[in-house]
């Protein structure tokens, strides 16, 4: 699908849909629980539906409802699926069921996914689970990457991990509490801790133990299980990222509903930033009530630490080109290893559009002004990448066209229905579901 997009303004108000991996971790608990479970609010994309389906994989019977999904679980004592687990694009996904999976008793799982799942690094995550007893393997050692063949169970122990994916991290606390042992996992220099605060509230909130020292020595005892649990899905900051730089960016005045200043989610702090960055931001009962932003404002350059949020490099490039001076992305390593080299990938395409953008070192991107023009982008499958083009096409003069349009929905299933509902220009060919 492609999207063809010009310049404009947003006005009106819009409700941000569920947080992809609140909901991925909500789907798993509730999976690895007996008895029946209620998650409310849970973001219908193509990356929690592929959660769903390798969980029913496992074992799980899963009701997909518009407001709440319920599922009945199988609790922790997994038996070897009957088919692959095949995890599509979701990175998340694909490094948790990998843990999961290395439980397993009798028999093995193999888990896999798209080309880009497959490329994916996973070969310390796998090392780290042998440590504990697991003995599963990589099917292309020298790849470092799925497919990976899963089995157990993992009985406990210590290991330890590079900090620069917390990816790797979460599937062990998640598993941490079924074993027999339990597992100590020591970290070196931790990046996007907002992301294991999301996975320590969500064992928190099923009742697992655990103790998180200095976010560099974690501890799950073992011999812990839960039960069926009911849980809201908070909205999500990271889709909400977009139409809120979009906002800004130009002359708009957006108020966006379903969000919380307190969430466990890094990318809120994007409140921070854009108003750090001169733009109006106004945040009613600590986003409860609604935020919004009023564009139009000067907005000048700064330094961003992009540690502990990964998934923002795209659109904070973008919102970059229309700040006065420089503003600098630093710490991006994390960033480098999602669907795409995402630093690179923005970069590559913003200076398709004019934009003025270079690189200080491997890890300092520096972004000037620039007058962006309208341009054939390449969204290179990845759904932040075309969601911030998108966003840049407002201040683009002519037109843009960007490829890939449709993996908007791997995080942000509503992304064009959003935008186009507050105002976008935004056109979309090539598949029925979604063109207008």
């Amino acid at each position: 699908m492609q999207c063809t997009a010009r310049s404009g303004v947003l006005r009106g108000e819009a409700t941000i849909p569920g947080s992809k991996s609140n909901t991925t971790r909500a789907v798993v608990l509730a999976t690895l629980a007996p008895g029946r479970s209620i998650i409310h609010n849970p973001v219908h994309s193509v990356d929690c539906y592929s959660t769903v389906e390798v969980c029913r994989t496992l074992g799980a019977k899963i009701e997909i409802g518009q407001d709440a999904w319920v599922v009945d679980g199988v609790g922790p004592d997994l038996e070897a699926p009957s088919n692959v687990l095949d995890v599509g694009n979701s990175g998340t996904t694909l490094y948790i069921i990998t843990a999961v999976a290395s439980h397993i008793r009798n028999g093995w799982g193999i888990v896999t996914g798209d080309y880009q799942i497959r490329r994916r690094p996973s070969g310390h995550l796998v090392r780290a689970l042998n440590d504990l007893g697991a003995k599963s393997f990589l099917t292309r050692p020298n790849s470092g990457a799925a497919p990976i063949v899963c089995g157990g169970p993992v009985v406990g122990g210590s290991t330890s991990l590079p900090g620069v994916n917390s990816q790797w991290l979460t599937p062990l606390l998640m598993v941490g509490p079924l074993t027999e042992k339990g597992i100590t996992v020591e970290v070196d220099n931790l990046q996007e801790k907002p992301y294991v605060d999301m996975t320590l509230r969500w064992l928190a909130k099923v009742g697992v133990q655990f103790t998180n020292t200095d976010w560099r020595l974690f501890h799950v005892p073992g011999g812990q299980s839960w039960t069926a649990f009911e849980g809201t899905v908070p909205s999500d900051w990271e889709s909400a990222c977009f139409p809120l730089v979009a906002a800004a960016i130009t002359d708009s005045d957006i108020t966006l509903h379903g969000l919380d200043m307190f969430d466990a989610q890094g990318d809120r702090d994007i409140v921070r930033i854009l108003r750090e960055m001169g733009a109006d931001v106004e945040v009613k009962g600590d986003g409860r009530g609604g935020i919004r932003v009023r564009g139009g404002r000067a907005l000048h350059g700064i330094e961003i630490d992009c540690g502990d949020i990964p998934d923002a490099p795209p659109i904070l490039a973008v919102l970059g080109t229309q700040a006065a001076g420089r503003t600098v992305l630093y710490n991006l390593h994390a960033s480098r290893l999602k669907e795409t080299d995402r630093p690179r990938s923005i970069y590559e395409e913003l200076l398709k559009m004019g934009g003025k953008l270079h690189w200080e070192s491997d890890d300092r991107l520096v972004i000037e002004t620039s007058d962006l023009a309208g341009t054939q982008i390449d969204g290179r499958h990845d759904h932040r990448i075309v969601m911030a083009t998108a966003c840049a096409a407002l201040v683009a003069s002519g037109t843009t066209t960007i490829s890939n349009a449709e993996y908007a929905r791997v995080s942000f299933p509503t992304f064009f229905e959003v935008m186009t509902s507050l105002g976008a220009p935004f056109e979309l060919q090539g598949d029925s579901e979604y063109a207008k």
